[in-house]
């Protein structure tokens, strides 16, 4: 593990003091470390979400509602455990 040192604002030092311990977080590092894994996996949904925007209206094939959505979890689904992205 590295060590990285950065420089946060007060107000926002005293936000995360005020919500570490109503959370479960025994410290800030503990805190910072999950917001920064929560982050992102955040930016790599919103990755595969791009990636599968190019594929709308590509099919010359009429889909139901119904399976459209199936069809739409299920890729989702595939990206995210080719990437390794845990969706909720």
């Amino acid at each position: 593990m590295e060590t990285v040192t950065f420089k946060l604002q007060e107000r926002i030092i005293k936000k995360i003091d005020g919500i570490i311990r109503p959370l479960n977080f025994n410290n800030r590092t503990e805190f910072i470390r999950e917001a920064i894994r929560e982050k992102l996996i955040s930016i790599e949904r919103d990755l595969v979400i791009h990636e599968l925007r190019k594929f709308k209206g590509t099919a010359n094939v009429s889909v139901s509602d119904k399976r459209l959505h199936k069809i739409r979890e299920e890729v989702a689904n595939k990206y995210a455990r080719k990437l390794g992205v845990k969706l909720d």
